[in-house]
């Protein structure tokens, strides 16, 4: 069984943008194998928050700690241990869809990485655009890539900011079982997410914004 240790530990997060204030003494706690949704209303600070976790963002107060360091985008060890799925991900434009992800799976070092990008690509049914380059995609495979690059790197950590977006049914049944798997073995899941399906399937715990929190 996986071990229940906090992984990320947000502590009275506060976060504004000059008199707008859009998190207010922010607290939550995401341990191994758990996942923990953020909802709320467009505009609530779902992405806000996210981007504080990742280390994009700066919170104005409070701290967001992860394995019980506080966050370091420029870190290595922070770098191997959360993986993120946030925004429109920037790709570069001029990588192949196969040699983008054998890139990441190289930079952090991976044994194998050949074997695992192939399997990465099959599971997220890229294998016939793997040649593309990522502006050709659909808005769809682009999501599909994007989920890719957080397969292909290690991770404790995974940072999603609804990832269920432009997936299908059966696309969000898939994304359902894969982090429910990866669950199982002590990967801790922070998301932004509107889909009931998907927090139904990983059991997730909501933490709610712009009103009550649960």
């Amino acid at each position: 069984m996986a071990s229940r240790s906090p992984v990320l530990v947000v502590k009275d997060l506060n976060k504004s943008y000059g008199d707008h204030t859009v998190i207010q003494s922010l607290s939550f706690t995401v341990h191994a194998g758990e996942a923990v949704a953020l909802t709320g209303r467009n505009g609530a600070g779902k992405s806000t928050v996210l981007r504080c976790v990742v280390g994009a963002d700066r919170p104005t107060s409070g701290t967001v700690e992860v394995l019980g360091k506080p966050v370091s985008e420029t870190s290595a060890e922070f770098r191997r241990s959360v993986a993120t799925v946030i925004d429109d991900m920037d790709f570069f434009p001029d990588l192949s869809v196969v040699e983008h992800l054998d890139l990441l799976a190289r930079a952090h070092g991976l044994t194998d990485a050949d074997a695992l990008v192939d399997e990465v690509l099959e599971e997220v049914q890229l294998v016939p655009q793997s040649g593309q380059l990522p502006g050709t995609l659909s808005t769809g495979q682009r999501r599909r890539l994007g989920l890719a690059t957080a397969f292909v790197r290690p991770r404790k950590l995974l940072v999603l900011d609804e990832p269920e977006a432009r997936l299908d049914v059966e696309g969000i049944a898939w994304l359902g079982k894969r982090l429910g798997e990866e669950m199982t073995h002590g990967l801790a899941i922070l998301m932004a997410s509107h889909e009931p399906s998907l927090l139904e399937a990983l059991g997730a715990r909501t933490v709610a914004l712009g009103g009550s929190r649960g």
